[in-house]
């Protein structure tokens, strides 16, 4: 294959800004969290509606393209028995404004030169800058010696459901990448437990907070009964810590509300949990309490499963624990737990280091998702590919591929790694408040997915 005119690309990308816009700010508009399961809607209306206006736009650039049974869609160009594929998603976490959020995060927002709102970055920017890698590639009259899908799910970020059902009906791709992490490339992903924890028995009234598993919470509130805690010393608590909270008396009932920083799961340190701090606020504030203390044992303020027996690590990465959602049903509480485990090991070895740790007088914990990590070699021919690919196109060797905690449709489909969206050194507040994107960086994104996609289709 003739090497690729990277001024020609570049020039061609930046042709399509404003159509990159049009087509960003249509998506982000559509509130694809997951919903309630209809007839024809298996993820709830709105993913599906992302899903069909995603489509009508490459149908409209002249691909052929497919709906498969509304739980993915894909756009195709190209010949042959071999598939690469472009592999993103079109639902989003959930958003509020009442969160702390600027604007209205399902209405885009620019302001020098960076775009605002639910998705800019995951991963709806990602999957519109990887049209536009489509159409410049068609436009350029590059040959495409084999066929290449811009797949596009909308369940990633609630079990990727909809890339097991795309993989039943469609079958595998022979290479592949998701830019749904970082660039320069990642070739591997840790493995995942999710599961969580219930009580026993509690002298709490009432609690919830956190929004998904697979995110830092960053707010919480408890009712417990007034005078069962000291409040001088939970005050010193969240003072010495910097934590914001309030506390209203309404009679016999206290309702404190903690206020954390919200982040996402594979990295915990980066965020502040507010349910944590509340629930160590409460005991360092003598709150008796038996769920309290089962809290304070296993999980406590650590993010390294230490509590757990799970305090992990490989040259790759360490072990991180996150408890993210946490509520109360008929006197019972029950939260979320996020496990990420370094590559080298298995969810058996995992598990057998917590096996001591599961359950105690006052709570246990379980498990009922378990994956096991994703791994290819540094210099495998998808991995060398595409970090030539963005070498090519950035001239950055300082960054190398790397492993990562989050978990990415590369698990789900074979031959495929993560490639992008983020760029080193950024916090693009993904999966938190005034998610953001620059538009020179979504089209920088465009540039590489072309030459990515060119390389994949040499190997």
């Amino acid at each position: 294959m003739e090497k690729l005119d990277s001024k020609e690309v570049k020039k061609r990308v930046q042709a399509y800004k404003d159509e990159m816009l049009t087509r960003l700010d249509k998506l982000v508009a559509i509130n694809s969290v997951m919903g309630e399961a209809k007839e024809n809607a298996p993820f709830g209306e709105k993913p599906l509606e992302a899903l069909n206006v995603a489509l009508d736009m490459l149908k409209e650039d002249g691909f052929e393209t497919a709906n498969v049974d509304n739980y993915a869609g894909y756009a195709q160009m190209g010949q042959g028995d071999e598939v690469i594929g472009v592999i993103g998603h079109l639902d989003v976490v959930p958003a509020k404004k009442s969160d702390g959020w600027d604007t209205d995060p399902f209405t885009m927002v620019e302001k020098d030169g960076t775009l605002y709102g639910r998705g800019v970055s995951d991963d709806k920017g990602a999957v519109v800058a990887s049209m536009i890698a489509m159409k410049v590639i068609k436009d350029m009259g590059i040959p495409v010696n084999k066929r290449v899908r811009l797949i596009m799910g909308t369940n990633e970020e609630n079990g990727s459901k909809c890339l097991e059902h795309y993989v039943e009906k469609e079958g595998h791709v022979d290479y592949g990448f998701t830019p749904d992490g970082d660039f320069p490339a990642i070739y591997g992903e840790k493995g995942i437990l999710q599961g969580g924890y219930v009580s026993k028995k509690t002298n709490i009234i009432d609690i919830e907070g956190g929004t998904v598993a697979n995110a830092v919470p960053g707010k919480v509130t408890v009712k417990v009964s007034a005078g069962s805690y000291s409040s001088e010393k939970l005050d010193k608590f969240f003072k010495e810590n910097k934590i914001p909270y309030t506390v209203e008396n309404n009679g016999d009932v206290d309702t404190i509300e903690v206020t954390g920083v919200a982040a996402h799961a594979s990295t915990p340190t980066l965020g502040v949990n507010a349910i944590s701090y509340l629930l160590v606020g409460l005991k360092n504030a003598d709150f008796s309490d038996a769920f309290v203390d089962f809290y304070c044992t296993h999980f406590g303020l650590e993010t390294n499963g230490a509590m757990m027996g799970a305090d992990l690590k490989d040259e790759y990465g360490d072990l991180t624990l996150n408890c993210g959602v946490i509520s109360m049903k008929d006197g019972v509480i029950e939260g979320t737990v996020d496990i990420r485990f370094p590559v080298t090991l298995s969810t058996k070895e995992v598990l057998d280091h917590m096996k001591d740790h599961m359950e105690d007088e006052n709570g246990k914990v379980s498990f009922d998702t378990q994956v096991e990590p994703l791994f290819f070699a540094p210099d495998s021919a998808l991995v060398s590919s595409l970090y030539e690919a963005y070498v090519d196109v950035t001239g950055d060797k300082e960054n190398k591929p790397m492993v990562i905690g989050g978990g990415t449709y590369a698990k789900e489909i074979n031959n495929t790694i993560a490639f992008g969206c983020a760029f080193p050194g950024y916090d693009y507040r993904i999966h938190n408040t005034n998610e953001w994107v620059k538009i020179d960086e979504l089209l920088l994104q465009a540039e590489i997915y072309v030459h990515g996609i060119i390389k994949l289709l040499s190997i």
